[in-house]
């Protein structure tokens, strides 16, 4: 047995002006089954969020429902926490941003980062919507890049270049509130000196804290140097006002990385823990993240440096985790892929999705798809076909025949030496969050098992005189593997795995306790463990999910929780606006890499009678040498569009849900360049 650690763990904290969705649940159950598996493990495991209760978005949401802001965040935290007990999430303490204990921490973390001279004021031009009368969030402003020239991004980042800029920077910026062209206005604002601890945070940053791949990605940050974070915003704004500052508040992202510290002071109080040894600057304890990659500039280089500065320990690591999408695109909810937690509670046993998400998750960023035809496949091949048909084709002898009474040894010790011994590899995979091999490796012994017990046909045995005790004992063995599978599988499936435990008399959460078999034990009666997943609960969550759509429509109510992840439908066109693109097959002459662009190929194009250039976001999907010669399918009279790396001449049509998987369309054999598509 290990030297037991101390362990606190975190997930990102859900905003609470939404519900909670199955994006949102990839992070919640990877966070869960590291935990518990720390806790099988002997370790000692906490695991405290909170919800994200601040910012413009729970303003406007609690004045559509007409509501104050404080009843919104009440009303979302109790739904939440329905969820996360739904899908048996085992966390310690659950609060919210808006809580007196963040309230007291954020003021103390300010205090003590201006007391040691990190905050700054000045004057600044900011974006103004005069029709509401509030200055606009980043987030609540789009308009053309300026960087790229890509139509309808973000106020502080493009989609199509992952270039940041100020909102300031956009090209024909416009209100998301209003719809109205908003004005420049001065402002004074608060500043936190991030540029102090560059050298601390790049030390930090190479100290194995981080994966690889957000490393090189942060390394974009430091090239021209760290500058100074604006750490406040103007009324009106839901959140904490700073002190000794009338009408200034903490900008959200001040206040919800603190929710991690203060919603484990909670915790401290009413477990009676030492906060100052898990969250002091000399700590021994350790801290884990568990976020989405699209947040990991606020953890990994604003949260650390605040910390720092006041006097606290650093995260030991930050794990970040890739998006999810479902049937090999973006959630939506259209096609009723949209999935909310409590959907999906309404129709399938949490332990489908939660095995399922184990059977997908590696310990890097790539993205996970949730394809619902594979889901019902794997989970009844693998839960229900080769785990708990273990325990259903031997304890029925064992409790007809031998009044439940297992046998005094083993007759293969070799064979469960063999599981034992994959113990620890398993163990290691489930350390480095690298899921999908654990399970590959549980799964593989799930068939040594089934493989004995095919071979040995305890239930051919039983019908011939003079062999029961070989039954009883090929049974005891195929039971006793069955024992370590389910312990293996506790963290992930644990309602499942609860129902194992009270069928064989004993716990399955000790991670050390298979390491001697259950001989001469009694077990329990067997009852179902898990039955296959139904095709049709499927087809319905999905129908619902579409429902869902409808019900919001009614209500008027736009959910802003998810502005970055639903990508709208598009105002209707007619037929006559249509038949104006002009389709044109297009032979790609050549295609290059763009200096500076992370995303962008140069498409030299052949459309027949002329040549163009397109800049396509397709490099992460495609090498350009792969490119030349083949035909694909161009917008050939889309306006031309200046962007700063030279002129882009139409548009290359390409489908699919982003980043590696992005396929351009290429027209039947026979075509040639520059014929028409009608």
């Amino acid at each position: 047995m290990t030297k037991q650690r101390k362990i606190l763990v975190t997930s990102a904290l859900p905003y609470a002006n939404g519900s909670i969705h199955l994006g949102h649940m990839l992070e919640f159950i990877q966070t869960d089954i590291w935990a518990r598996f720390q806790r099988n493990r002997g370790h000692e495991v906490w695991f405290a969020w909170a919800d994200d209760a601040h910012g413009t978005p729970i303003m406007l949401r609690a004045q559509q429902e007409n509501i104050s802001a404080e009843e919104l965040i009440e009303k979302m935290n109790h739904e939440h926490q329905q969820d996360f007990k739904g899908f048996n999430l085992s966390y310690d303490n659950f609060s919210s941003t808006h809580s007196d204990y963040n309230r007291e921490m954020v003021a103390n973390i300010y205090g003590r980062l201006k007391d040691a001279g990190y905050i700054s004021t000045r004057t600044i031009t900011q974006l103004y919507d005069e029709e509401e009368g509030m200055f606009l969030p980043d987030r609540f402003i789009r308009g053309t890049c300026p960087k790229c020239g890509t139509e309808d991004q973000y106020g502080d980042n493009c989609e199509s270049c992952g270039s940041h800029y100020a909102p300031t920077d956009l090209i024909e910026p416009r209100s998301v509130v209003s719809g109205s062209r908003p004005v420049l206005r001065e402002s004074e604002h608060y500043f936190f000196k991030l540029a102090a601890f560059e050298d601390e945070l790049k030390e930090w940053l190479n100290s194995g804290a981080l994966q690889s791949e957000v490393v090189n990605k942060l390394a974009e940050w430091f090239e021209d140097g760290l500058r100074d974070w604006d750490i406040s915003r103007d009324a009106p704004y839901f959140g904490f006002e700073i002190p000794d500052a009338p009408g200034k508040f903490f900008y959200v992202w001040v206040d919800a990385p603190m929710g991690y510290a203060s919603s484990f002071r909670e915790l401290c109080d009413r477990e009676d823990l030492d906060f100052d040894e898990w969250w002091g600057a000399d700590s021994k304890t350790e801290l884990y993240h568990f976020i989405g990659k699209d947040i990991v500039y606020f953890h990994t280089l604003f949260w650390p440096a605040e910390l720092s500065g006041a006097g606290m320990r650093k995260p030991t690591a930050v794990y970040a985790h890739g998006f999810l999408t479902v049937d090999g695109a973006k959630m939506s909810k259209s096609r009723g892929t949209f999935i909310q937690a409590r959907t999906y509670l309404d129709h399938l046993n949490p332990d489908y999705l939660r095995y399922y998400f184990a059977a997908k998750l590696s310990n890097g960023l790539a993205d996970i798809d949730l394809n619902l035809e594979d889901f019902a496949q794997r989970v009844n091949s693998d839960l229900v076909g080769k785990v708990v048909n273990i325990a259903s084709r031997t304890a029925g002898f064992i409790n007809k025949r031998f009044d439940g009474r297992l046998t005094d040894s083993l007759p293969d010790q070799d064979l469960y030496a063999t599981f034992i011994q994959e113990s620890e590899n398993i163990a290691a995979d489930f350390e480095s969050r690298n899921f999908q091999s654990a399970v590959r490796r549980i799964m593989a012994m799930a068939d040594h098992a089934n493989r004995y017990i095919d071979e040995h046909k305890p239930w051919q045995m039983i019908k011939e005189e003079g062999r029961e005790a070989e039954v009883q004992a090929v049974c005891t063995q195929g039971l006793n593997m069955f024992r370590v599978l389910v312990t293996w599988l506790s963290p992930v499936i644990p309602a499942t795995t609860e129902l194992a435990a009270e069928f064989l008399g004993v716990s399955v959460n000790d991670w050390y306790a298979i390491e001697q078999p259950l001989l001469g034990h009694k077990i329990n009666p067997f009852k179902p463990l898990l039955t296959r997943v139904d095709p049709d609960k499927i087809a319905a969550m999905v129908e619902a999910s579409k429902e869902n759509l409808q019900v919001t429509a009614e209500t008027n109510s736009i959910d802003t929780s998810n502005m970055p992840e639903i990508e709208p439908l598009a105002d209707e066109i007619n037929i006559d606006q249509f038949m104006a693109l002009d389709l044109r097959v297009a032979k790609i002459i050549s295609a290059e890499t763009v200096e500076g662009a992370d995303k962008l190929l140069c498409l030299k194009l052949d459309i027949g009678n002329q040549q163009r250039q397109v800049f396509a976001g397709i490099k992460a999907a495609y090498k350009p040498e792969e490119l030349v010669d083949r035909l694909t399918i161009m917008v050939a009279n889309l306006k031309p569009r200046k962007m700063r790396f030279g002129l882009s001449e139409g548009m290359v049509l390409a489908a699919g849900p982003g980043g590696s998987e992005i396929y351009i369309l290429s027209p039947d054999s026979g075509a040639t360049p520059g014929q028409r598509i009608k």
